[in-house]
């Protein structure tokens, strides 16, 4: 190894890596410069644990000659025999290196390197990458060089892991902070808040299409099953409704108890009104599939589901509403006060989709006149529209 070109990787590092954009980019500039600087690496991993409530962690794999393999992993692998043969979950676990050259018969107790042996490798070493808030993360370094690594280049190795750590870190917690504002108040809302949106009372006014749902009956389903039967029912229920949502441009803004709301935002982004309500309409009709599909046992009994979901378009205020220092990034104004409204006529009507007049005019389709209806807290009656296609169910 070349001391000062290593020297030079490490200041790179501890200067931010500024030269690459994305993670994929500064992994592979990272492992082009210490082969510059003489260390023969063949393939180099890295295995970063994530703060997500899916996602157990990220990897990003390099191999010579090749584009940066990204992947995730679920929570799942911890129970799985892969993992419970690999060298990487004693690293996880115990904090310590693992190595694995060819001419050790110890190798032979970690499937991987056998495989990685099959393909040329000769020497392996995963190395832990401790992170400054106590929490610990991996690497793993394959070479085919003759003889494998030397001392020096194990030396070189753990010379670069402080550095990267850093670097490494920094990148994960922009991503955390990324992945835990889209899981608590979406894409859209969560990009507006890294971005520097989190004065009280700095919003903009946006047209949308407005989503306002809630399931039928859920009072008396609570009074009557466990509370832990309740949210595991509410989970696959809005597992129904999100899927849809956001398969067809919407953010899921809220859910409160049983009810959820959601907006399509109409902009140049998206597309014209026309065309977003037409996704709305195909997202309620998915998830209207979904619900009526759903059946949860319980006890000696299926639990089946009906719900409610208006539609509306309009102007809403979208931004900072709250007291003090506790925010939330939400939508108000009259056209969701609409759809709130509209949402409790569905189950008088009996009926699955309603839309505001506003809402049908927008979206062309065989909609149904069900009448003019005064809602509260505005001055004039409001005419609402069902979808032809379905049939008034009137819950008991």
């Amino acid at each position: 190894m070349n001391s000062s070109e290593l020297q030079r990787v490490c200041n790179w590092l501890i200067d931010g890596a500024w030269s690459a954009q994305e993670p994929a980019e500064m992994i592979a500039d990272f492992c082009e410069r210490l082969i510059a600087a003489g260390l023969p690496l063949w393939r180099f991993g890295i295995f970063i644990r994530t703060l997500h409530p899916e996602v157990f962690g990220r990897n990003f794999i390099w191999r010579q000659g090749e584009e940066v393999e990204i992947g995730a992993v679920e929570f799942e692998i911890l129970d799985s025999p892969q993992f419970a043969q690999s060298p990487l979950r004693i690293v996880f676990e115990q904090r310590i290196e693992i190595r694995g050259r060819i001419d050790d018969p110890e190798s032979e107790r970690f499937p991987f390197i056998k495989d990685m042996q099959a393909e040329g490798a000769t020497d392996y070493i995963a190395v832990p990458l401790p992170f400054l808030d106590g929490s610990g993360h991996a690497t793993s370094w394959v070479t085919r060089h003759p003889g494998g690594f030397s001392d020096d280049d194990i030396a070189a190795i753990r010379a670069v892991m402080a550095p990267l750590a850093r670097v490494s870190e920094i990148i994960s917690l922009r991503r955390t902070a990324e992945m835990l504002l889209d899981t608590y108040v979406g894409n859209r809302a969560g990009a507006r808040i890294l971005g520097g949106q989190i004065r009280r009372g700095h919003n903009d006014t946006m047209q949308a299409a407005i989503w306002l749902s809630d399931l039928r009956g859920f009072t008396a389903l609570s009074d009557r099953l466990p509370a832990e039967t309740v949210v595991e029912i509410l989970n696959q229920y809005f597992d129904c409704q999100v899927a849809a949502i956001r398969g067809h441009g919407g953010e899921v803004l809220k859910f409160m108890g049983d009810g959820l709301l959601a907006v399509f935002p109409i902009d140049e982004y998206v597309g014209d009104a026309t065309h977003v309500c037409a996704r709305v309409l195909e997202a309620a009709r998915e998830s209207r599939a979904s619900v009526e599909a759903l059946a949860i046992p319980v006890g000696d009994v299926v639990e089946r589901f009906r719900f409610g979901v208006a539609l509306h378009v309009g102007n809403i205020l979208y931004g900072n509403i709250g007291g003090g220092n506790r925010l939330d990034f939400t939508c108000i104004g009259p056209a969701v006060n609409l759809a709130a409204r509209l949402e409790k006529i569905t189950g008088r009507l009996g009926r699955t989709v309603v839309a505001s007049e506003g809402f049908a005019k927008v979206c062309r389709h065989d909609w149904h006149e069900l009448g003019e209806f005064p809602i509260a807290g505005f001055s004039k009656a409001q005419r609402v529209y069902g979808l032809a296609e379905e049939t008034p169910v009137v819950m008991a």
